[in-house]
């Protein structure tokens, strides 16, 4: 008997964390009188463009708020509003060697977000995030581009997601 009132306590406990809205375990804190979220279209300002990486980081981040959070993604504007461009898309050598030449290639990401809150304009922010990975320079960039930008594009979303709903 025991062991089922401590079940059901249990059970009661935890829904109560997710019936809410207030809390989830992926320490996203989002007000229950926020409902929507609008995330648009990442455009391409980089000197060098890379075709895929615009579609590629918008979708990762509508991703991360349908699985963390049980906000709507709305065409028009929400409740929360993320927009932005990807500002800078570039490779460099780092780690050189005795004999001059590099050991290991940078690629470098930033992009440019602007995050408004329409219910609590003390959450609005507009800064820049940046993330690299580095890779063996005896691979060509196109060899590995595409695991590098799912890689840094991971990062930049989680830095987005814990800045705008993250309230820790």
């Amino acid at each position: 008997m025991k062991r089922v009132l401590y079940s059901i306590s249990l059970l009661f406990l935890i829904s109560s964390f997710f019936g809410c809205g207030i809390y989830s375990f992926t320490g996203a804190s989002i007000a229950p009188e926020i409902k929507t979220i609008s995330i648009q279209y990442f455009s391409n300002q980089a000197t060098l463009v890379q075709p895929t990486l615009s579609q590629t980081l918008t979708d990762a981040l509508k991703d991360r708020f349908m699985q963390q959070t049980n906000l709507n993604i709305v065409n028009g504007r929400g409740d929360l509003n993320i927009e932005g461009a990807i500002i800078n898309y570039n490779t460099q050598a780092v780690a050189i060697q005795s004999d001059d030449k590099a050991a290991l290639n940078r690629l470098t990401i930033t992009i440019r977000v602007s995050f408004t809150n329409d219910l609590n304009e003390k959450q609005n922010f507009e800064t820049n995030f940046s993330r690299y990975e580095d890779y063996d320079s005896k691979l060509s960039l196109s060899a590995v581009e595409e695991n590098l930008i799912k890689g840094i594009s991971e990062a930049l979303v989680e830095d987005i997601f814990n800045k705008a709903v993250v309230n820790w």
